[in-house]
């Protein structure tokens, strides 16, 4: 993985971070591999994961990189209770910008509000279309085909209290090729997501060390390739 290089915030200087992940944690992999390829260059830290499911995957790539793992388990339980611990775990972490990786659960409304325009997700389809409650890894997929959509790709957007309604921050073209079934989109997309997050978690990250808003992240070159995306767009 290709390190993320400085655009101009101080050597070191870094936001601490939690990830949350239902499942196997490519995504999580994906930030660990870059931040650990260059900590002096990467601006933000891992410190601390969070699932609502004890089997994910993601807890051992997390525990295996000697980050702090937290279970908040959603299912059968009141949603308070839920918001009021979630809130405590990242608190007590002292975490500044949260990501999530596939995670399955609606962040709840007070960890919205508390890290608002802090929390990004990035979504393996180009939002608007083919988002909202159910779409998730191959459902979206298969759901593309379906329409005879001829371009996907993900989205990293702001999570905010509804499921893949928040504002874009980030988006990256795919083409969808004659005889793709939904794992080889699938594919094809996650290559793209390993590219596009990484450099949009950076971007959020020095534009909160830099006391500004980010823009939104539009990443020169030609479109259709995920390899063509530089990992530091320079944003102004």
């Amino acid at each position: 993985m290709t390190s993320i290089p400085s655009a101009g915030d101080p050597v070191g200087a870094s936001l601490r971070a939690a990830v949350f992940a239902s499942g196997g944690g490519s995504n999580l992999q994906c930030l660990l591999d870059v931040e650990r390829s260059a900590p002096d260059e990467t601006p933000w830290r891992i410190v601390l994961v969070v699932s609502d499911r004890e089997s994910a995957g993601a807890l051992g790539r997390a525990a295996e990189a000697g980050v702090t793992t937290r279970v908040i388990p959603v299912s059968r339980r009141d949603p308070t209770e839920v918001a009021d611990e979630t809130v405590d775990v990242l608190t007590d972490a002292a975490v500044d910008v949260v990501f999530l990786a596939g995670y399955l659960r609606l962040v709840p409304a007070p960890v919205v509000a508390r890290w608002r325009r802090r929390i990004l997700n990035v979504h393996p389809a180009l939002l608007p279309s083919f988002g909202g409650k159910g779409m998730w890894g191959r459902h979206v997929h298969e759901a593309v085909l379906a329409s005879g959509a001829r371009v996907t790709g993900p989205t990293v957007h702001f999570v905010d209290e509804e499921y893949d309604e928040g504002t874009i921050l980030a988006q990256w073209p795919v083409p969808v090729k004659a005889g793709d079934t939904p794992d080889l989109l699938a594919k094809r997309v996650l290559e793209a997501e390993h590219r596009l997050y990484p450099a949009a978690a950076a971007h959020l990250c020095r534009a909160l060390l830099a006391g500004r808003t980010p823009s939104p992240l539009d990443a020169p070159g030609p479109h259709f390739g995920a390899s063509a995306l530089p990992l530091d767009p320079a944003m102004p």
